[in-house]
């Protein structure tokens, strides 16, 4: 790294520690979030992957597209339509052409699918409500706002396609 970033880390030993203490934390959130994401593709005879899909298309409803989210998910175009035939027969998305331009193809969560997601995924979201408990409103700001930076960046890495 050379972005001067790297040489604070590497002399500063406190940093190099609080760098470590993030990276933990992270890591442990990660897995945590991933076991979830695997036990909701177990419970709907779904992939992992597909489970991200599902992330992405509720994250982007207006915008969601098959080329959106091959290069958000790094996977081929013939990936990504395996991904999004199992999506729609399971019933938890559906495709549909734009008006304008009929080689544009949306993709749509259906409503009741996110209901089985919400019914789900309501212990995380109680989890996380409990979590925040734990903090004022301007130390939640302050965590928004690195969680919204570290998205930033790691948005901008590319995911070698698979």
């Amino acid at each position: 790294m050379d972005d001067g970033h790297a040489e604070t880390i590497e002399t500063d030993t406190g940093s190099r520690a609080d760098l470590q203490k993030f990276g933990v934390a992270l890591r442990r959130t990660i897995g945590e979030m991933n076991r979830l994401v695997h036990g909701f593709a177990s419970t709907e005879s779904l992939h992992p992957t597909d489970v991200h899909a599902l992330s992405f298309v509720l994250d982007n409803p207006d915008t969601a597209t098959p080329g959106l989210l091959r290069e958000h998910l790094g996977l081929t175009s013939g990936a990504v339509t395996a991904c999004l035939d199992r999506l729609e027969k399971a019933g938890h998305i559906r495709r549909s052409r734009a008006d304008d331009d009929r080689r544009v193809v949306r993709i749509h969560y259906v409503p009741g699918a996110r209901a089985v997601a919400r019914a789900y995924f309501m212990p995380l979201a109680q989890a996380a409500d409990r979590a925040r408990g734990h903090f004022t409103a301007d130390e939640l700001a302050v965590v928004l706002r690195y969680l919204d930076a570290l998205n930033e960046e790691l948005g901008e890495l590319r995911v070698p396609r698979r």
